[in-house]
């Protein structure tokens, strides 16, 4: 008796934990199943820029040259790829500052997800506004999918903001904090929970 009372016991505890976990695993946007990845990437400094480990400086104002601090992930080719990270603008003197790029192979940034100083976030391609809300010291979750050949998502907080043709190539995400051409620093970012998926 005592023997089924543990197995009742175990089967409920490991039903809890599947519970805890669910939340995590599930995250990711959009339909279908996903296949996480784990791409490895190259750290990219220039001009100002510093990065040390998720936290991302542009310590300048100079609104020339090249001020870049960022990871750069592997390259793909082909199928569905989705890309997730949490930001928050630590602190925030500049504007209209990239955080995130799905580049187009070495055609250059096909896709450039800045910040403006009081919050709002645009696309850097036309201008068009995708949300506002990253104020300093506050999260913003940020999804992409790109579905090469046909369309590039862009998610914030879980809600789809932005939809765009995506041609076919190569492709990588970036994420970090790089000056546009109209912008300058200073700005640090940290980005966290950094996540990468596959269809």
């Amino acid at each position: 008796m005592l023997s089924k009372r543990a197995g009742i016991l175990a089967a409920a505890l490991a039903a809890a934990g599947l519970l805890a976990t669910a939340p995590a695993a599930l995250a990711q946007v959009g339909s279908g199943n996903w296949t996480p990845d784990s791409p490895s990437f190259k750290v990219q400094e220039k001009g100002c820029g510093k990065v040390s480990d998720l936290t991302f400086t542009l310590s300048c104002s100079s609104d020339s040259g090249e001020q870049r601090a960022e990871r750069r992930y592997d390259t793909y080719s082909g199928g569905t790829h989705q890309f997730e990270g949490y930001f928050k603008i630590t602190s925030q003197s500049g504007s209209r500052i990239s955080l995130k790029q799905t580049f187009h192979g070495d055609q250059g940034p096909f896709f450039m997800l800045a910040v403006e100083k009081g919050g709002r976030m645009y696309s850097v391609e036309g201008g068009q506004t995708i949300s506002g809300g990253a104020t300093v010291g506050t999260s913003v979750r940020v999804n992409t999918i790109n579905q090469v050949g046909s369309t590039h998502k862009t998610y914030i907080n879980g809600s789809l903001k932005h939809t765009t043709s995506s041609p076919g190539g190569d492709f990588y995400d970036k994420f970090g904090a790089y000056r546009t051409a109209s912008g300058a620093g200073p700005i640090t970012v940290t980005w966290d929970k950094i996540r990468f998926w596959h269809q």
